[in-house]
């Protein structure tokens, strides 16, 4: 099966959507076999993980013998991946950066598109002694990012600096923020899971990542609009995609009315207006 290679090849963890692609022999008086199978494999952001779980069943049971195998890791890793040869059809960045190294080399069939937007958040644990904003730069807190190569790490610095232009931060306010990071993180998710295991006092993440099996365990602290940053995520089918034909329709699909009330379901926000 096409997802098993590509998990084996890869190394990483894959969650894949898959149906059974072996079928037994027919028997007198057995069912007509199913369409046959096919492998549509997205490559897709962390912070994507469940919209696009959504959306892949959504498509999956729209075309018969579809199978769908994604691949959600921090943006930086899949570019990597996809440069040295790893087999997808979509590839979904949490910033135009990424979606811009993949481009340039060569690698994106047709435009990228951008089907959302995000922005930050601050959580911290439930007991954590964090009232505000500027109790991140209090020393001995302990924060967690995402790494800078990282989309949503390289938004919470500028989020960092945007807030020591604001009254009542100081000009300082994202030194002394940053020199409270104790660990840098390769996606999004682990940010997530290093506040809920109480692990650190506070992370910046997205809003989208604080849902509802994440809420109940976390305190929200809001970033300001003038502060805040938002996040475009670009779309795109790749020139080696394998089932191109799919690859379209579930582009076609996260742009659609009905795919972009998925994306608002689960805290993005959706680009009608655009």
């Amino acid at each position: 099966m096409r997802a098993s290679r590509v998990a084996r090849w890869l190394g990483v963890p894959v969650c894949l959507a898959l149906v059974a692609a072996g079928r037994p022999a027919r028997g007198p008086g057995a069912a007509a076999p199913s369409a046959p199978s096919r492998t549509l494999t997205v490559f897709a952001a962390a912070s994507l993980s469940r919209a696009f779980s959504q959306l892949g069943d959504t498509l999956r049971h729209r075309t018969p013998g579809l199978e769908i195998a994604f691949n959600f890791a921090g943006s930086q890793q899949l570019v990597l991946q996809i440069q040295q040869g790893a087999a997808a059809d979509v590839f979904a960045s949490a910033d135009l950066r990424w979606m811009a190294a993949v481009r340039d080399s060569g690698l994106v069939d047709g435009t990228p598109t951008v089907f959302a937007h995000n922005r930050l958040i601050v959580v911290t644990p439930a007991a954590a002694p964090i009232a505000g904003l500027q109790d991140l730069a209090r020393p001995g807190v302990k924060l967690v990012l995402a790494a800078d190569a990282v989309p949503v790490g390289r938004y919470a610095r500028q989020a960092l600096s945007n807030l020591s232009r604001l009254p009542g931060f100081g000009a300082d306010f994202d030194r002394r923020v940053l020199a409270n990071v104790v660990s840098n993180e390769e996606d999004v998710k682990a940010v997530v899971a290093k506040v809920q295991l109480g692990e650190a006092d506070a992370g910046i993440v997205y809003v989208s990542d604080v849902g509802a099996e994440v809420a109940p365990h976390v305190k929200r602290i809001d970033v300001p609009d003038a502060a805040n940053v938002v996040a475009d995520y670009p779309v795109a089918v790749l020139r080696r995609a394998r089932d191109p034909e799919d690859a379209r329709a579930f582009v076609a699909l996260l742009l659609s009315p009905s795919g972009q009330a998925v994306l608002r379901a689960n805290g993005l926000v959706g680009t009608a207006g655009d």
